[in-house]
């Protein structure tokens, strides 16, 4: 009971957690350790929008690659609730160009939602729609709720959706019955997107490939985590994706990462323990150690909470980190409201580094390579 008070107390404070230990952190990589199957294939009703009561984040987002215009970007809803009293919903989106050179559009809006709501999976709010089909294989995106970046795409699910574990929960608290916080991803790895995205001096089409997440943080992000890494890497006859968070030392320093690789048609594998490499860090001028090139390890599933270098590394995903598309600047982002909270916390710093590069997916076991291209994201939150 103590523990629940001093979390409450720190969820509507914004100070820093006590130190609970690695026992207060129940993950999802642990119940799959347990003997919970690794994933399983995602229904309709995975993707519910959770709307919990308390202070959290839900999020969905589709990001798009067209590989052969080199567009690539993110379209995302944002759901929020703060301490259970203040709601608000985000539209933010990005456009750029893969190569850069003769391309100088680098589109980012981020627009707040009006008289927005939720249904089932779908979501509504003026002059914005984002609608799953009763078949549970595309989404439809419609969106005019700023003339910087009028967007329109279809999304279709290619292979299987996936969600970890039984329902792609951690729980964080001394109870799993009673949890004071928690985190949930799921997937579509691998879909086709068309559509066209209308700017004031272009329309652009895209036709290519999509990964699309939905993502809950079920309590104040820097308390949920410190750094993350991610990566949605898509190719001609692959896509790859890789979830990892750690969270800070209220909660043992935790790493929980999750993996997939899928083809056109189905998924080839999904994995847990896998392992991401920053390769020559340098700290920058804001104090993060961010990596010039990067790897991504998928690692054999095995009963073993902590990955060795005897494990089997069946994939990687890697490449050099020429192009930084923006270094996010969170607290210049998030509402007033979030930020009084947040700017309490002693070392809370959170940047989040895009990049968008050419990255190599590699089979260890086949000796089999192809070039894509990956989108990855470095997130740094407190020390």
């Amino acid at each position: 009971m103590l523990k629940w008070v001093q979390s409450g107390l720190s969820a509507v404070a914004g100070t820093a957690e006590p130190e609970y230990g690695r026992e207060a952190i129940h993950t999802i990589t642990d119940t799959i350790n347990n003997g919970e199957p690794v994933s399983r294939d995602t229904t309709i009703a995975d993707f519910n929008w959770q709307k919990p009561s308390f202070t959290n984040v839900e999020t969905q987002t589709f990001y798009f690659t067209d590989l052969k215009s080199g567009w690539v970007g993110f379209a995302q809803v944002i759901h929020s609730n703060v301490m259970g009293v203040h709601t608000t919903a985000q539209f933010t989106f990005r456009l750029f160009h893969a190569e850069d050179e003769g391309h100088p559009e680098n589109i980012w809006t981020s627009t707040k939602l009006d008289n927005f709501r939720t249904e089932g999976s779908n979501f509504y709010a003026d002059n914005l729609s984002f609608e799953l089909n009763k078949d549970n294989n595309q989404y439809v995106l419609k969106s005019s709720v700023t003339p910087e970046s009028v967007v329109e795409l279809t999304v279709s699910r290619l292979a299987p959706g996936v969600i970890f574990g039984k329902d792609g929960f951690t729980l964080y608290g001394d109870d799993v019955k009673e949890p004071w916080g928690s985190m949930r991803h799921l997937f579509w790895p691998r879909c086709e997107v068309k559509g066209t995205v209308t700017t004031p001096a272009k329309t652009f089409d895209i036709n290519g490939y999509t990964m699309f997440v939905m993502a809950l943080q079920g309590m104040k992000p820097h308390h949920a985590a410190k750094s993350w890494n991610f990566l949605n890497f898509q190719s001609e006859s692959y896509a790859a994706v890789q979830m990892e968070f750690t969270t800070p030392k209220s909660y043992g320093t935790t790493k929980v990462n999750i993996g997939i690789v899928a083809s056109n048609e189905k998924i080839l594998f999904t994995t847990i323990n896998n392992v991401v490499v920053h390769k020559d860090s340098t700290v920058d001028e804001v104090g993060w150690p961010v990596p010039k090139s990067i790897e991504f390890n998928y690692i054999k599933d095995k009963k073993d909470e902590v990955p060795s270098p005897s494990d089997k590394v069946i994939a990687t995903v890697s490449g050099d980190l020429k192009t930084l598309i923006e270094r996010v600047d969170v607290m210049a982002e998030i509402p007033q409201f979030v930020k009084n909270i947040v700017s309490g916390v002693a070392g809370a710093k959170p940047y989040i580094y895009q990049y968008c590069n050419r990255f190599e997916i590699e089979f260890k076991e086949e000796s089999k390579k192809e070039s894509g291209l990956g989108f990855n994201e470095v997130t740094f939150i407190s020390e």
